[in-house]
């Protein structure tokens, strides 16, 4: 018994001493091949991003839309005899169209973005293992720009959402997406921004601004941290004719997952609306002013919640249930996620005095796209 319990701790020592100098001798060898994350070298360098594409490309789709529009028979710059025979005839002929989508769910819910599958007539959807099927449209939020489809196919890759951690300007992203047809083409980046609003893109607006490039056809797909958790769907990017270079948007996965759910559970996004539009209030350009706090009504529909509850356009909200009232888009993304019925108290000021009301939000009227 002794010689064998002496033979077995031989052979452990050896194996690590074997190891040992494996290791020393060839360091690559602690490089990292988890299912998902960086592939790193010793040193913590990086190498690749290939385990986090991965782990993410199966759930993002390509999406081709079919529509058929009206068009003159003869352009205008065609040949002037065939214009003088045919005139003004018009035609209908088939439109195509590009974009992207990520899986959301084994049975084939799709997310993507709302102007990728606006007004058109057919959807067709590619899937990584080149299965092609026909989508319809579940439910869309021109507010935000995003929309969800169904195909009937079950036992897809979902991908996984990361809502919950904050995101940082310097956090290496990539986007997955159908660039220019080029289906799950990936582009890297870093965080340019957080929070971004104000871009007149959509009503509500909670965009991550990265200057990975998000092309023609990427839309819909999906923007995913290093360990292939989607952070975001890729929405836009502004133009190079407008000489901007590396500048492209994303809603955040905490607004899109937040959407989805509201879509798949009422088939709308139920938001509450205070009947008023509020801005950010006016930098006080006299000195020895403070700078106001809160957000201003810069219009308020009469016989609205926010006109019932005695505000008036010039009012400056200072808080809103006992929380200090950040940025125009803060409090109307605030809002926004409150429910219909709720009723919310809060301190207003006019003319320097202060005084507190009760709103009771009513549903957001519909958006147009």
């Amino acid at each position: 018994m002794k010689r064998l319990v002496l033979f077995l701790l031989q052979t452990v020592l050896v194996g690590l001493a074997a190891a040992f100098v494996l290791v020393w001798v060839k360091p690559e060898l602690l490089t990292s091949t988890g299912a998902a994350g960086p592939t790193t070298v010793a040193g913590g360098a990086v190498r690749s991003y290939a385990d986090a594409v991965n782990r993410t490309a199966p759930s993002v789709v390509s999406i081709y839309t079919r529509t058929m529009v009206s068009e003159p028979m003869i352009r205008e710059d065609g040949d002037v005899l065939f214009r003088q025979l045919f005139g003004n005839r018009r035609v209908m002929r088939p439109r195509s169209g590009l974009g992207s989508g990520v899986i959301v769910s084994p049975n084939g819910v799709i997310l993507t973005t709302a102007h990728v599958i606006d007004g058109v007539d057919n959807i067709f959807v590619s899937l990584f293992d080149g299965r092609v099927a026909e989508a319809r449209i579940i439910g869309t939020d021109p507010g935000t720009d995003l929309a969800v489809l169904k195909v009937e196919l079950e036992g897809l890759p979902a991908a996984v959402f990361d809502t919950g951690t904050r995101h940082r300007p310097g956090d290496v992203v990539l986007a997955i997406g159908n660039a220019f047809g080029l289906n799950h083409t990936v582009t890297a980046g870093i965080i340019s921004a957080t929070g971004r609003g104000d871009l007149n893109l959509t009503a509500f607006e909670d965009f991550i601004q990265t200057d990975a490039a998000i092309n023609s056809g990427n839309s819909g797909g999906a923007l995913i941290n290093p360990d292939g958790e989607v952070i975001g769907i890729n929405s836009a990017s502004l133009s190079q004719d407008m000489g901007a270079q590396g500048i492209s948007f994303a809603i955040s996965a905490r607004l899109a997952t937040d959407v989805l759910e509201q879509i798949l559970l009422y088939g709308q996004v139920e938001r509450g609306w205070i009947g008023a539009n509020v801005s950010d209030p006016p930098i006080v350009a006299l000195e020895g002013e403070a700078q106001p706090e809160g957000v201003q009504i810069s219009q308020i529909y009469r016989d609205g919640p926010a006109w019932r509850a005695g505000l008036r356009p010039g009012d400056i909200l200072i808080s809103a249930d006992g929380e200090p009232v950040g940025t125009a888009r803060e409090f109307t993304l605030g809002i926004a996620d409150r429910a219909p019925g709720d009723a919310i108290e809060v301190v207003a000021m006019r003319s320097g005095q202060t005084f507190t009301t009760s709103i009771t939000l009513i549903q957001h009227p519909p958006l147009q796209g």
